[in-house]
């Protein structure tokens, strides 16, 4: 009897390895609907052969003033900028490296028309840290997203 809780304690605390492990070693964690730090839009994380991409689903305002959709007036491309920033791909060329971490990918800022390196780490089931950067990470800025959606 008085190795009850010992057996218990060693129980729960293989459950917790055994469920941290998993999610650490799931490169599909990341899918689903992630709402950004600002709350301002969601991206939908999805997978395409073996890398990862995100697409915007969601915005706060939807339209511009005159009632149309709002699109990508910031890109540098002029060509590119009557696109609509709904369904726009704005994540591109992640591939998984293991340890929740997300690396090799790019980043498209809507708001400025910049296109950054990017990494992206789960920092637990439902928060998603998204750092942007030019040249080394060092020199970024992150972001916390929040798990709307998981892909089932």
């Amino acid at each position: 009897m008085q190795n009850l809780p010992k057996i218990m304690l060693k129980a729960a605390l293989l459950l917790f390895i055994s469920a941290y492990t998993s999610m650490a070693q799931n490169a599909d964690a990341v899918l689903g609907v992630w709402k950004n730090g600002e709350g301002t839009g969601m991206v939908q994380i999805y997978k395409k052969a073996d890398k990862y991409y995100g697409k915007i689903v969601w915005l706060k305002v939807v339209n511009d003033p005159d009632g149309t959709p709002r699109k990508d007036i910031n890109n540098p491309d002029e060509k590119l900028r009557p696109r609509p920033l709904k369904g726009l791909e704005n994540l591109r060329d992640f591939v998984f490296k293991g340890e929740n971490k997300w690396e090799e990918g790019r980043i498209y800022d809507p708001k400025t028309g910049n296109d950054y390196a990017c990494e992206m780490t789960m920092v637990d089931e439902n928060t998603l840290e998204v750092r942007g950067f030019i040249g080394v990470s060092l020199f970024g800025r992150t972001d916390v997203w929040k798990r709307q959606v998981k892909k089932s």
